[in-house]
């Protein structure tokens, strides 16, 4: 069987107006010489107003304008293509610059149909996006392996392999009706040595163009990989500034210990809690299909840094407790028991939304509760009617953060609960709430979400993580 490499870029790894397009050249080089390529790419940076931003972030702002009736303006986009043109020789060019404004008349038009009807949602919302972001991206990329003498071709969107639902802006893999569609581009695989697509993006059976949320195109990567597993000796490749660490280089700034495997449900858990590894939803798609495929996080500036992430991953003598994480703008929502369930059936069936995990339930009045940690307290907010329509007596708390200890095999650290929970009274801050489960090596404590007061806490456990021991 031969081997494929579903490899995907993101923008920090294209770089600011593509500046590290060179080192994704050496990357795909390297990767090419033992397999096929399918490289999945995200809109690229750009600077705007002295600050580094996607240009994802630009074409959301554009639409805020056409909402208050001010027509689009696509400079800062065509300004990022024009520096990354550089990258494009001059037998190339001329189709290059065709494509580019092509691509851009497609996405001016999106937004001025939102201008019309001073509404930028919707369809509207995914045209201008796809159009002036990841796929028109995955174009100009094509042209720059074509540049450097390798054999490629582009996805063209009428033939888009990734088939969704009609959830227009947050919209879920249909894998079956991705597979109808895949014969176009199983072709363009066997054929090239690499094949070029836009993340994020996907398209309803009649042709609606839809969007995952942000994170997404770690997920078109993911779907990609699900839909070529039978066909090829298929891994996943995540292009980073670097390989997976124990905690957000970000926030600790010493101590830091490299992660060389984690499993599906480490990974999933750890992306859910605030590290940037993958969208936990590609993990949860591949795991929902039945698909057994290594995952790697590769530091690109220096490829010998990895992390795997398997299914079941190799037997070592490891400290069991992997990763330390935490999450911000939280909300708990307490509901009766009894209600519980067809909210929780609702979320998977009709939200498709699994950004939650359940607590401990309590008791008051012989009544029992239970209570739900959602992680994206905008997302409880946006949809307060939907919650609150399975129990008007139903609360919702905001304003909490949570920190987590990630490590299947937890059970084998000697007091790690009493120990974490007095690292964080150490720090200064009062706990909420702790919910330690033996079943699922899962610790979740629940502090206010304040000031820098996660930082704090996620810095406090690191530091104790090293000197607590394990069987």
């Amino acid at each position: 069987m031969n081997k494929l490499v579903v490899a995907k870029f993101g923008g920090s790894a294209i770089g600011i107006d593509g500046m590290s397009i060179p080192l994704i050249l050496d990357r795909i080089n390297d990767l090419k010489k033992d397999s096929k390529i399918i490289a999945v790419f995200s809109a690229p940076l750009t600077m705007q107003n002295e600050k580094k931003c996607s240009l994802t972030d630009v074409i959301l702002e554009q639409g805020k304008n056409v909402e208050h009736g001010n027509k689009a303006d696509l400079q800062v986009i065509k300004s990022c293509y024009q520096k990354i043109l550089k990258f494009v020789n001059s037998e190339n060019m001329k189709d290059c610059q065709n494509t580019i404004d092509e691509f851009l008349k497609k996405a001016e038009k999106a937004l001025d149909e939102g201008l019309q009807k001073k509404e930028f949602a919707e369809e509207i919302r995914s045209r201008s996006l796809a159009f002036s972001g990841e796929i028109l991206m995955s174009h100009v990329m094509n042209y720059i392996l074509r540049s450097n003498g390798i054999k490629s071709d582009a996805v063209s969107y009428d033939d888009w392999p990734i088939i969704t639902d009609h959830n227009i802006e947050s919209t879920n893999f249909l894998a079956s009706k991705s597979r109808e569609n895949l014969e176009k581009t199983a072709k363009l695989v066997e054929d090239n040595q690499v094949v070029t697509m836009g993340g994020f993006i996907g398209k309803t059976p009649d042709g609606i163009t839809t969007t995952y949320e942000r994170g997404g195109s770690d997920r078109t990567a993911a779907d990609l990989g699900i839909l070529f597993h039978k066909k090829y000796e298929t891994r996943i490749d995540f292009e980073k500034d670097s390989s997976v660490v124990s905690a957000d280089p970000k926030i600790v700034d010493e101590g830091l210990a490299e992660v060389d495997q984690l499993s599906y449900n480490e990974a999933r858990l750890a992306g859910m809690f605030g590290m940037k590894i993958l969208d936990p939803i590609a993990i949860k798609e591949i795991v929902e299909n039945g698909v057994d495929m290594p995952i790697i996080v590769t530091n690109m500036k220096d490829p010998s840094k990895t992390t795997t992430i398997k299914r079941i991953p190799d037997s070592k003598n490891d400290h069991p407790i992997k990763i330390v994480t935490g999450k911000d703008n939280c909300a708990i929502f307490k509901i009766e028991t009894n209600s519980a369930q067809k909210l929780l059936i609702s979320l998977e069936k009709d939200k498709r939304y699994s950004e939650y995990v359940i607590l401990s339930p309590f008791t008051k009045d012989g009544v029992e509760f239970s209570r739900i940690l959602f992680l994206d307290g905008d997302y409880v907010k946006r949809n307060e009617k939907y919650f609150l329509g399975f129990d008007s007596l139903a609360s919702i708390t905001y304003n909490r953060g949570v920190i987590t200890l990630i490590g299947d095999e937890m059970w084998r650290v000697q007091q790690v609960a009493s120990r974490t929970s007095a690292k964080i009274g150490e720090a200064g801050l009062n706990i909420l709430n702790m919910d330690a489960q033996e079943e699922t090596s899962r610790i979740i404590i629940v502090i206010e979400d304040s000031k820098d007061s996660i930082r704090k806490a996620i810095n406090a456990v690191h530091k104790e993580k090293s000197e607590i021991n394990f069987i």
